[in-house]
C-alpha cells in the first residue's frame, strides 16, 4: 500500500519520463502538488534510479524537521564537507 507522497513522487516522475526529461531534483520539486522536504524527494530519486522504483515513504518522513533538528543537521554537513575540504586541500599539497 502506498502513501499519497509516494503516488505523487510516481506521478512526478513518470510525467518527466513522458516528457523525455531525466527526473532531476529540481524538476520534481515543481511537478509535485505539495512541497516536500528535499531530502524526501532526493531519496524517491536515488531509488528510482537504482531500482526503477520509488519507495513507500510515510508521511512522518516527509514533515519539516524542527529548527533545532535542522541545525544540527546542517552543522554536521558543515563538518562533513570541512573535512572533506581540508583532505583534497592536504592531496593538492601533497602533489
Amino acid at each position: 500500500m502506498s502513501s499519497a507522497i509516494t503516488d505523487a513522487l510516481e506521478r512526478a516522475i513518470s510525467t518527466l519520463i513522458a516528457e523525455g526529461k531525466e527526473p532531476s531534483v529540481a524538476l520534481v520539486k515543481a511537478r509535485l502538488r505539495e512541497p516536500l522536504p528535499m531530502p524526501v524527494i532526493i531519496q524517491a530519486l536515488k531509488s528510482w534510479k537504482q531500482h526503477a522504483k520509488v519507495p513507500d515513504i510515510k508521511a512522518s518522513q516527509a514533515t519539516p524537521a524542527s529548527d533545532s533538528e535542522r541545525i544540527a543537521a546542517l552543522e554536521q554537513q558543515v563538518a562533513s564537507l570541512t573535512a572533506r575540504l581540508a583532505a583534497l586541500e592536504q592531496a593538492q599539497q601533497d602533489k
